[in-house]
């Protein structure tokens, strides 16, 4: 079994590379052991920029820097891997990767390098999350823009996204109010009461009022005067 690639307490520090191993679970990455000992693991790739070699040797300097590197490159394919998943916001991956374990300086070098790669964009992972709602799952501006805000896109990039969607909120917020409306037949409710029900239910999609009112005025009618006191709670 190949070692592991975390460091242990008694890693040498520094010494003579006495052997380079590729892993067994992932040939991309070597287990680097000096005077005898396991002392970490780091990509090919980096072993070969730093040109690594059996019988070299490393100081401990040398050797932080190289575990540091390390730490970036398994920092990096993780957040790949969360990628690959599903579109991400920085804050989203940085939230992960300390999850994980991640120091802030590893996290931020690994932020940096996919930044740079362009695997990782605010704005593209804005456009993506708006166009993926309005598709499967729409939903009124307001409720938009704070998503986007919990998932830590900037509030410039989200207010941009949000105008260039353009959204047809009349239209969507019509769509779901007569899918919502047709649960409430057999109900017997009263009308007021599915007014209040079927307002309440678009305002929680983020629809505002000026949206939801015109929506309910189509599917329902005027609405009838009725007691300030008749709310239901059920809304």
């Amino acid at each position: 079994m190949a070692a592991d690639a975390s460091v242990t307490s008694h890693a040498p520090g520094s010494g003579r590379i006495t052997r380079l191993a590729r892993q067994d679970r992932n040939p991309e990455r070597l287990n680097v052991f000096l005077d005898g000992a396991f002392a970490f693991a780091l990509g090919v790739e980096v072993a070969r920029r730093e040109g690594l070699a059996v019988g070299a040797e490393l100081s401990a300097a040398q050797v932080e820097a190289l575990r540091a590197a390390a730490d970036v490159g398994k920092a990096t394919d993780a957040a790949l891997r969360l990628l690959t998943q599903r579109p991400r916001s920085a804050r989203e991956l940085r939230d992960r990767l300390r999850q994980k374990g991640y120091g802030p300086a590893t996290i931020d070098a690994a932020i940096a390098k996919l930044e740079g790669w362009r695997y990782l964009d605010d704005a593209a992972f804005a456009r993506a999350w708006v166009e993926n709602r309005e598709a499967h799952r729409p939903r009124g501006r307001r409720l938009l823009e704070q998503e986007l805000r919990r998932k830590g896109v900037d509030r410039a990039v989200v207010d941009e996204t949000i105008a260039e969607a353009a959204l047809d909120e009349p239209s969507a917020a019509l769509a779901l109010g007569q899918a919502k409306l047709r649960t409430y037949a057999g109900a017997g409710l009263e009308p007021a009461v599915v007014r209040r029900r079927l307002g309440a239910y678009l305002a929680r999609r983020g629809y505002d009022f000026e949206v939801v009112r015109p929506v309910l005025d189509q599917l329902l009618g005027e609405p009838a005067d009725e007691p300030e006191d008749a709310a239901d709670p059920a809304g």
